[in-house]
């Protein structure tokens, strides 16, 4: 079945060994940007260099609308024959905003709420950035929905490090 994986920078190349993803995105600081891990082909591998805040005023590296255009013109290429590994330094802000704003451009609009639910349920650690997620919405157009499902499954619960969390190419309802 096609997916999206995220996971944590350590868990990176086991998720590769394991599920053998056709593409990569990383989004990390500039200063721990990765290299192609072996197993990636180096045109599909993303890497998205920004911080992990929710202002773009408290830092010249926070995410920015060019990031997520780049994400979508990189996502939109992806066929999903094979899985695709979305990854930052703990797996729970950065790469949950990155797969968040996938799924709504493959669903389209009016899904915002039900693919927000669906990471909650799947992933109660999440607590998808912000800020990437307000670029998302204003570049998709969806006028706040993106936002407000967000904001309506609240902050995810405290964690240091997430798990590998699988997000079926699917729309799933309660």
């Amino acid at each position: 079945m096609p997916k999206i994986l995220v996971a944590p920078l350590s868990a990176v190349h086991e998720c590769i060994r394991f599920y053998e993803p056709s593409h990569l995105v990383t989004l990390l600081g500039e200063a721990y940007m990765i290299g192609t891990p072996e197993g990636i082909a180096e045109s599909r591998h993303l890497r998205l260099a920004m911080t992990d805040v929710a202002d773009a005023a408290l830092d010249e590296f926070a995410p920015s609308q060019k990031h997520v255009l780049d994400l979508l013109a990189f996502s939109r290429q992806w066929d999903a024959k094979a899985p695709m590994l979305v990854h930052c330094w703990a797996g729970i802000s950065r790469s949950m905003a990155a797969t968040f704003t996938i799924l709504c451009d493959r669903f389209g609009p009016d899904s915002e709420i039900q693919i927000a639910k669906a990471i909650r349920r799947r992933a109660p650690h999440a607590d998808p950035n912000r800020l990437f997620v307000r670029f998302a919405d204003e570049v998709l157009g969806r006028s706040g929905r993106m936002i407000e499902a967000v904001e309506a499954i609240g902050r995810g619960k405290l964690a240091v490090e997430g798990p590998l969390v699988e997000f079926p190419l699917v729309l799933e309802t309660e």
